[in-house]
């Protein structure tokens, strides 16, 4: 079996070369097989529940949990499997939606920012600030909402006004990284071939109906203008305190492993270690422990 840092390194992208999202295959799953899927998940789970109870004490980090993906990329169950043993108390989800009214009415990192971890917890954010390079780079009118002064038609939103919002990301992170939280972003990168599979079925189970809407298949066809935007921010925004992780996505047991190991790994390097306490805070504890003993 490949040691986690080992595949770990195949799947990192963090800015010290160009990367094309076609050296990246989409059913690579080391060398684990489905068998052992669950016991190795749960094991991590374990482990992420120890190192999130000393972040949690430790007061020190905050931890950022991106997942990005074409639709039906699996980010919802990849969520509900990989961070089921957390505690709620120490964790926070978003899932992002279009923008509001209000939202509009300010910057495009403004929501983002609002729904930031903060020190000692863990936010997961289901889509993220990157949706204003992805979607908005494949549908530009969407941009427009935004009532930006200098752009003012999808004809001015060019090459110069990408490369300022990819500049714009990279500044937030590296402001956010200073601040001290760990940037973990992950893209599932699933096949054109998977994503129907998964719309087929979908389709036909009833239980299922309510995954899917017609809106998904229009934007397949947008797939190759998709996965060049992908590739450009990515690309664009891949640094050291900040890199991403493109996840072969294809089987959904092996992305859940991915995820799982590319987390622990992360965090154990952050050496977290439970609070000491101080002199005086240790006689305060004896004393305390001797009025309770004393009672009644």
């Amino acid at each position: 079996m490949s040691k986690p840092d080992k595949f770990i390194e195949k799947l990192t992208v963090d800015g010290k070369q160009k990367i094309s999202l076609k050296q990246f295959d989409t059913d690579f799953t080391a060398d684990y097989d489905k068998d052992e899927a669950e016991s190795v998940l749960d094991t991590a789970k374990k482990e992420l529940s120890e190192i999130q109870e000393k972040l949690y004490a430790a007061n020190q980090y905050a931890v950022l949990i991106l997942f990005q993906a074409m639709d039906a990329g699996g980010k919802d169950s990849a969520i509900e499997h990989v961070m089921s043993g957390l505690n709620p108390q120490g964790c926070q989800v978003y899932s992002f939606k279009q923008p509001s009214v209000e939202e509009y009415d300010h910057d495009f990192l403004w929501r983002h920012y609002k729904a930031l971890p903060e020190k000692g917890r863990i936010g997961i954010h289901n889509r993220s600030h990157y949706e204003n390079v992805l979607i908005c780079r494949v549908h530009p009118e969407i941009v427009l909402k935004e009532r930006l002064h200098d752009y003012t038609d999808v004809d001015k939103v060019d090459k110069k006004f990408w490369e300022q919002r990819y500049e714009s990301i990279r500044d937030f992170e590296k402001h956010l990284a200073r601040n001290g939280t760990i940037i973990i972003k992950f893209f599932l990168h699933v096949s054109k071939k998977e994503q129907k599979e998964r719309f087929l079925e979908r389709i036909d189970d009833p239980a299922k109906n309510w995954k899917f809407s017609s809106f998904d298949v229009q934007e397949r066809s947008y797939w190759n203008d998709y996965m060049n935007a992908y590739e450009d921010a990515i690309n664009a925004t891949a640094t050291e305190h900040a890199p991403w992780y493109i996840v072969p996505a294809d089987k959904k047991w092996f992305t859940r492993i991915a995820i799982s190991q590319v987390i622990t790994e992360r965090l154990k390097a952050l050496d977290i270690q439970m609070p000491q306490l101080s002199a005086s805070e240790t006689e305060a504890l004896a004393e305390s422990k001797r009025l309770l003993e004393g009672e009644g």
